[in-house]
């Protein structure tokens, strides 16, 4: 019997609109949780919002509302978006600021002070709010944080909880060779062990209340309140029982596959940060790290929107439609490299791929049958997923999605070569014959999008049991 399979996305900040690489995060992670529940496993996926820390609390003071008050509205914007990025109902959502989080995190934040990992102690720093995370003065160009440079950097002058991450720079190399795999793709992980082997600072953990007044208090000590990341990581816990459910923290966690999407940004914070903590608090590591490439602009440009060079996801979805969107971030999106998203490179790849792809193929196969009383019942019953596929259990989801494209043109090539539409006239059978397999692979073409494209799935599901060609274009196209 397989392993419940647990799968996560990072928790987005909601101090502003989800963007094209949020899009890309959420729409993986569901495909890969729709896939493992293809293949019979038990699925638990996670996701949720980071709302506390400096970011937010300094964005909702610029708009003049109360932080609470903020975080509520801009929730309810992070939920119609994930929505219309064809997200499954059933995932599972927990907030920082809900309650069985904050109550995870203190418990948490207790076991590792008991263990011996947290103390006190004055310090100075730079802190970038842009990163929430410090700076060092070898990570800064010209004076300023490279990701944020239009940023001032804090100077923190203050008594602060620290994390005795220099105790675990050993644990984690001995983790790391254990498990070869932790971190795909490999290139990422050499980063992360590199990082590591550079050997671990301790780090703070925490901020004065008075100070920054937005976050978790300190268990028994209410003047500070816990540094955002080391709050917000606990959420992968908190959403599978920790520490009131044990018994569902270990069905999924412990005894089962908890797997992290994250972008390359990120990838210190899961990797190594998270897993000393766990390892601090005596609990299993994750299984592993899926670290993806940055949307970019064209020429690889960061996309920004000062620049003007942004495209928003949720525009791409409304006007294309949910699994158009899906389609260019599934395929045309490099599973772990940097990738461009224009708005011309996305019409391309809709009217090749979709209109006169897929769409087109469906139509002429279904006029076909329609106009010669060919049965196209699934009198087989056909399953794709009755076995486990290399490319997803692999993440290669481009690679999953390029091998879906390849059945719909070797599709077209039969039709062009075989020219059934004419066979009808001169040798029926033959024709009839060439119609049914081209029927049945459309039936497994289908199904096989059923965890990439699922409406795109259902429709041609539907239209191949009714038998008829659509009425309108199931992609039409675009200039």
């Amino acid at each position: 019997m397989s392993k419940p399979f647990y799968i996560t996305t990072t928790l987005p900040y909601v101090n502003a609109e989800l963007h094209m690489g949020h899009a890309l995060e959420f729409i993986r992670a569901d495909s890969v949780a729709r896939y493992h529940e293809l293949v019979g496993e038990e699925v638990f996926f996670n996701s949720g919002t980071d709302e506390h820390g400096s970011k937010i609390f300094k964005k909702a003071e610029s708009e003049g509302k109360d932080v609470k008050t903020f975080v509520d509205e801009n929730v309810e914007k992070f939920y119609e978006s994930v929505k219309l990025f064809g997200v499954k109902n059933d995932i599972h959502f927990i907030r920082t600021s809900d309650e069985r989080h904050i109550k995870a995190a203190q418990e948490f934040w207790s076991t590792v002070e008991k263990n011996g990992y947290i103390y006190l102690k004055n310090y100075q720093t730079k802190y970038c709010v842009g990163c929430e995370s410090e700076k060092t003065d070898s990570e800064l160009v010209d004076g300023k944080c490279p990701d944020h440079p239009n940023m001032e950097l804090e100077l923190i002058d203050e008594e602060n909880y620290f994390f005795k991450y220099s105790a675990f720079t050993e644990k984690l190399k001995n983790f790391y060779e254990k498990n070869p795999n932790f971190v795909i793709p490999d290139f990422r992980f050499n980063e992360v062990r590199a990082f590591v082997e550079r050997g671990l600072e301790d780090f703070s953990i925490s901020r004065l209340k008075s100070k920054m007044p937005w976050g978790i208090e300190v268990p028994g000590n209410p003047e500070h309140v816990m540094y955002v990341w080391f709050d917000a990581l606990v959420n992968y816990i908190a959403n599978v029982g920790y520490p009131t459910d044990m018994k569902t923290f270990e069905k999924y966690w412990k005894n089962g596959t908890p797997t992290q999407y994250c972008g390359k940004d990120n990838t210190r914070f899961q990797a190594s940060m998270w897993q000393a903590m766990l390892m601090a608090a005596d609990l299993p590591n994750s299984h592993q790290i899926i670290v993806n490439g940055h949307i970019t602009a064209d020429g690889g440009v960061k996309m920004s929107k000062s620049l003007g060079n942004t495209v928003d996801p949720k525009d791409i979805a409304r006007e294309y439609g949910v699994d158009a969107l899906r389609f260019f971030l599934l395929k045309e999106v490099s599973s772990f490299e940097d990738s461009p998203f224009t708005l011309e490179r996305f019409k391309d790849a809709y009217n090749a791929g979709l209109a006169n792809g897929l769409g087109n193929l469906t139509s002429r196969i279904l006029t076909m049958a329609q106009n010669n009383n060919i049965s196209t019942v699934d009198s087989g019953g056909v399953s794709v997923f009755n076995y486990k596929n290399d490319f997803f259990d692999n993440f290669q989801i481009d690679k999953y999605m390029n091998s879906v494209w390849e059945k719909i043109q070797n599709l077209d090539k039969t039709i062009q070569e075989k020219e059934p539409f004419k066979l009808f006239k001169t040798d029926f059978k033959s024709a009839e014959s060439i119609v049914f397999d081209l029927i049945s692979d459309m039936y497994i073409i289908a199904k096989m999008l059923a965890p990439v494209m699922p409406e795109t799935s259902k429709k041609l599901l539907e239209l191949l049991n009714e038998g008829k060609k659509p009425e309108q274009p199931l992609f039409l196209r675009v200039e």
